[in-house]
């Protein structure tokens, strides 16, 4: 267990300050839509991350533009209407980060769901919310939410599924650059965050079954290619798909997921002061069902897909990308990937988590080899 000197108390907060600071002048996660002078000074007076304050500070944020968004809808100013929904979205959004684990930050979460919808009324193409089906046990859910883009002129594309980690859900992921390469693109969301209908654990791959049987009964889909992407924390479940589900999709892509060293304390301790600002640990515990960075420490190493025996099955076309300073999970961990089982192409980049904006052409390049 962790040490008595507890790895896992809060950051400083004039740390916090400048790296929330950095991310809002530069619109990186989560500040994504946020006006700069508008954040900032918000981000200056806070005095911890204490959860409710933390929602309930950037929330005011949001009114303002729902208001504006709403004058220019009754307009039919639907440019003007679509910008201040997305930045109301992105307040509430922000409001609910890293995750939505307590009340305040659940009703932020759905209220920039809302907002996003509103927006995504105007997107070219729209987005289409769908309720996947899904049989779990009587305390799970019966639906898996997802928002499904088609591009314009093709009859029935191939689909890219695409999911984030434990801090960017289904409405933050990217999804233009494959329907410009006319690839349609269903974001959800990976087991234990946002409207994913079961917890993570060591079997939660049993979420992509209804993912899957879905889009073989769409006649607008073309089931017979499909890729899979899973960011950062959900790269883990990329690469359990991909040995798991290997007959029923094309290609997948780990794009900064842990496998094996990621779970031992040494790493979590480490990780914790590392590039990821948040509670880096007690987040990965929520989306696990656990709710501690203690608990998380005693569980995690039950997720090893090594000690699993995971990685020696066959395995669809496996691409790892992350950057090879990552200190969010180690740049071990795709070594290791490329050690065990099929054959896998990698491209790692200079830098941390992910690997940084090339990262993104590289994967786009590789699913349209693999999918066409």
């Amino acid at each position: 267990m962790a040490s008595s000197a507890n790895p896992f108390g809060p950051r400083p907060m004039d740390e916090v300050k400048k790296e929330l600071l950095g991310r809002a002048r530069e619109n990186r996660n989560p500040f994504l839509y946020a006006v700069y002078e508008e954040v900032a000074p918000v981000i200056q007076d806070l005095k911890s991350v204490e959860r409710e304050a933390w929602a309930k500070a950037f929330s005011a944020l949001a009114a303002p533009h729902e208001e504006r968004a709403a004058r220019a809808e009754a307009q039919s100013d639907t440019t003007v209407a679509q910008k201040h929904y997305l930045t109301a979205y992105d307040y509430h959004h922000v409001a609910r980060y890293p995750a939505p684990n307590s009340p305040g930050k659940l009703k932020a979460y759905r209220r920039s769901q809302e907002n996003y919808l509103k927006a995504a009324r105007y997107f070219d193409p729209p987005v289409e919310r769908v309720e996947m089906p899904f049989r779990g046990q009587p305390d799970e859910g019966s639906v898996s939410v997802g928002l499904l883009r088609k591009p314009r002129g093709v009859e029935k594309p191939q689909v890219v599924i695409i999911w984030g980690g434990i801090d960017a859900f289904k409405e933050e992921r990217p999804t233009e650059p494959y329907l410009r390469a006319g690839m349609a693109t269903l974001c959800i969301d990976m087991p234990g965050v946002a409207d994913a209908p079961l917890a993570g654990s060591e079997h939660a791959e049993r979420l992509w079954d209804a993912v899957l049987d879905w889009i073989g009964q769409r006649p607008d889909l073309d089931s017979e290619r499909v890729g899979i992407v899973g960011g950062s924390t959900g790269g883990y479940w990329a690469t359990k798909v991909a040995h798991t589900h290997h007959g029923r999709i094309r290609a997948a892509v780990n794009h900064g997921g842990p496998a094996h060293y990621a779970f031992a304390e040494e790493w979590i301790i480490k990780a914790q002061r590392g590039e990821y600002p948040f509670e880096l640990a007690e987040t990965l515990a929520c989306a696990f069902g656990r709710s501690s960075a203690e608990e998380w420490v005693e569980y995690s190493p039950r997720l090893s897909l090594l000690d699993q025996g995971i990685l020696n099955h066959p395995c669809a076309p496996l691409l790892c990308v992350n950057g090879v300073n990552d200190s969010v999970f180690p740049i071990a961990d795709m070594y290791l990937l490329l050690e065990h089982g099929d054959p896998k192409p990698a491209r790692f980049f200079p830098g941390g988590h992910m690997g940084g904006g090339g990262a993104q052409g590289v994967i786009l390049s590789w699913l349209r080899e693999n999918l066409r």
